[in-house]
């Protein structure tokens, strides 16, 4: 099976940190429904995408309907995991691999309301709330490893 190649966006408002509640996976047949899971806004690679960073902000204007971003930095280092065997089956993929971007929203403030079908619900978080929603445990290690240095940044 193949890797998939995504990309994702540590989103700040200045404050607090963006994260969406993920209801739904693509699957070979179409939608399938999935216990809410709390993730940064990603999405795979397309090949229309003539870069990672426009595949970064086309991700985050196709789930929020908003296109206020400037892309601050990519990160280094990319989240990799192994999706469990059942899923794999139904996406199509055995792993991903998702180059991670620095992304702050500077658009006014207002209640961000979610287009894709497979999110319930976007929020904007303090530190140790994302900590305590993310789902994934690599990326709660990966946004843990880089916390100083996005706050730095």
């Amino acid at each position: 099976m193949k890797v998939r190649q995504a990309v994702g966006a540590i989103l700040t408002n200045f404050e607090n940190y963006a994260l969406i509640l993920k209801t739904k996976i693509h699957t070979k047949e179409g939608k399938e429904e999935i216990d809410g899971e709390w993730d940064f806004i990603k999405g795979g690679v397309e090949e229309k995408d003539s870069s990672l960073e426009e595949a970064v902000l086309r991700e985050l204007e196709e789930e929020t309907g908003l296109n206020s971003f400037f892309v601050k930095r990519e990160l280094e280092e990319k989240i990799s995991f192994h999706f469990p065997e059942d899923v794999a089956d139904k996406i199509g993929y055995q792993s991903q691999e998702t180059t991670m971007f620095l992304v702050e929203y500077t658009g006014e403030d207002k209640e961000w309301i979610p287009l894709d079908d497979e999110i319930s619900e976007i929020g904007f978080f303090d530190k140790e709330e994302v900590l305590r929603k993310l789902s994934h445990q690599e990326t709660r290690e990966y946004f843990t490893k880089y916390l100083n240095r996005i706050d730095n940044i």
